[in-house]
């Protein structure tokens, strides 16, 4: 699947994420992204599942979804925005934390929740190296998760 080019917000499933963030499982921490309004916004989205690995440590017998994979799904939600909004599908595109700031854990997250990532541009330009994005994770409407990060997007690998 493309992206959705019949409107102007667009959508990536599982295979198109594939296409533009080099993550695999385990650490493939989003199952779709919907929303995506050129590289300003989108939302991904997180079906969270007693099958991922890190619920064997973390913590036993009271699975809750550890802080920075939220932050990282958030990570990858912008990923996969810049990858569809600046065109970048299929360039083995790969983007660097550089910074995260005002980070902030508001609920646990658990199996059987739907993670809900809305992420947004603060900063970076279609071309650009360096973006700064705000992010809020959340579970039925409740703030889970947010935080300001900044990362570099790196075209310098074979093929990008």
């Amino acid at each position: 699947m493309t992206a959705d080019v019949s409107s102007d917000l667009k959508s990536a499933d599982i295979q198109l994420i594939q296409r533009i963030l080099p993550h695999r499982y385990p650490f493939l921490l989003i199952d779709k992204v919907v929303d995506i309004d050129g590289y300003k916004t989108a939302r991904g989205i997180k079906n969270v599942t007693m099958n991922e690995p890190h619920f064997q440590g973390h913590f036993p017998g009271t699975p809750i979804m550890p802080g920075v994979t939220i932050i990282e799904a958030m990570a990858q939600t912008s990923g996969v925005m810049l990858g569809v909004g600046m065109d970048l599908i299929d360039t083995d595109l790969l983007i660097y934390f550089m910074n995260i700031d005002k980070c902030k854990f508001r609920r646990k997250v658990v199996p059987g929740d739907v993670l809900e990532m809305n992420v947004e541009t603060i900063r970076g330009k279609m071309g650009g190296k360096i973006f700064k994005f705000s992010g809020r994770a959340t579970v039925d409407g409740e703030v889970a998760a947010e935080a300001e990060f900044t990362a570099m997007v790196d075209r310098s690998v074979e093929g990008a």
